[in-house]
């Protein structure tokens, strides 16, 4: 067999000596955090632990898409992708979406839908794509990672779905060496346009970091029941470049994730008071960003693909779908805005001069009206 190329195959990551009182302050039940430059890794904690990455799952499922070179196809949207639940965009069966729209959706806010319209039209079915999926998962170097699902789905028929916090991380720096990826992974808006129809979707980003911390760049948030808050970061600073993977978070993500990327780029020390008062700020709904509907019928109803792996290689097709050594970053140009649950436009919304400022202006208006119900002791139904 053919030895994978070196840098599909990260270094070794090895900690700094850290205070254990430290460690034991920050609520999280594994994580890590890097500094790229140096490649060193900074704090970590059961990095080895296989836990459910929840939709952190659609970091491997975008890059994959993106490395396919088929950005540009239109993808018919299978039934069996629209029955998941919830966190998705919304599409209806048969509806026309770019490829690279798709990427956009899964990864900004989270689509499962979107994921699983990936996954079928790659692959021809979901048990295909999986396959693909370990084995692009494997020559990255996550060998201690399992995926039964695109999305991130972590109970019934997709129970099994795990990874690590090392893994994840050796996943995030493979996937930020593509710029078509880095260009999504910041997005706070995702606005694009079914291709039949002209109807226009606007997508939010779950990820509060990036409204709240202004050296973020991304990178993908998780949460269902089993998995808890999950977050991947990335924060730029004075030719810093600070990676961050956290799973099973049992407080503020966005608070601990400020707190940890500053202590980065200050070297000064994290603060145990901050933990106490956080979890107000990082509430979840009670349905969870992976949770799912039917999903036997998503897993089963695709027709089934032919699987072609190349003898003596590490090279595998999947109808288009291929993993190498070489990287294929797809189109450059994209929205520049990105999203979370679909945003209901209204027709002079939709026929708008600039789409993405009336698209702020809906969003607005909805923040204000979950003002409204919060004083009112309702509970907005909203996604992490």
């Amino acid at each position: 067999m053919v030895a994978a190329p070196d840098f599909l195959i990260p270094s070794s990551l090895h900690a700094e000596s850290l205070d254990p009182a430290q460690q034991f302050q920050v609520p999280i039940a594994s994580y890590i955090l890097k500094d790229r430059v140096t490649s060193r890794v900074l704090m970590e904690k059961d990095v080895d632990k296989p836990v459910s990455p929840a939709s952190l799952t659609k970091t491997l499922t975008s890059i994959m898409a993106i490395e396919s070179g088929r950005l540009d196809d239109d993808v018919v949207i299978p039934e069996a992708a629209t029955l998941v639940e919830p966190s998705k965009a919304g599409f209806k069966p048969g509806e026309k979406v770019k490829l690279y729209d798709l990427v956009k959706a899964a990864m900004v806010s989270s689509s499962n839908d979107a994921a699983f319209a990936i996954a079928i039209h790659l692959a021809g079915n979901v048990d295909n794509f999986v396959a693909v999926m370990n084995r692009k998962a494997r020559m990255i170097g996550m060998n201690n990672s399992r995926f039964t699902n695109p999305a991130g789905f972590d109970k019934g028929i997709y129970a099994g779905n795990y990874s690590t916090a090392s893994d994840l991380m050796k996943l995030t720096e493979y996937a930020i060496k593509n710029p078509f990826f880095n260009s999504v992974a910041k997005q706070e808006y995702a606005v694009f346009t079914e291709q039949t129809t002209q109807k226009q979707y606007a997508l939010r980003t779950h990820n509060r970091l990036l409204e709240k911390y202004p050296y973020t760049v991304g990178i993908k948030t998780g949460f269902t029941a089993r998995a808890g808050k999950c977050l991947i970061a990335r924060a730029i600073k004075d030719n810093r470049d600070i990676l961050l993977v956290m799973l099973n978070a049992r407080t503020d993500r966005w608070g601990v994730a400020e707190e940890m990327f500053d202590n980065a780029f200050t070297g000064g020390p994290m603060n145990p008071a901050l933990f106490a008062s956080l979890n107000r700020f990082d509430s979840v709904s009670t349905r969870p960003e992976a949770e799912f509907s039917e999903v036997r019928a998503v897993r089963h109803a695709a027709p089934v693909s032919r699987l072609k792996m190349r003898k003596n290689s590490r090279v595998i097709s999947i109808r288009g779908l291929h993993i190498s050594s070489r990287e294929n970053p797809g189109p450059g140009k994209i929205s520049r805005h990105a999203g979370k649950r679909p945003i209901a436009l209204s027709k002079n919304t939709r026929n708008a001069k600039h789409p993405v400022l009336a698209v702020r202006k809906t969003v607005k208006k909805q923040r204000h009206n979950t003002v409204a119900l919060n004083k009112a002791g309702k509970r907005p139904k909203s996604e992490t």
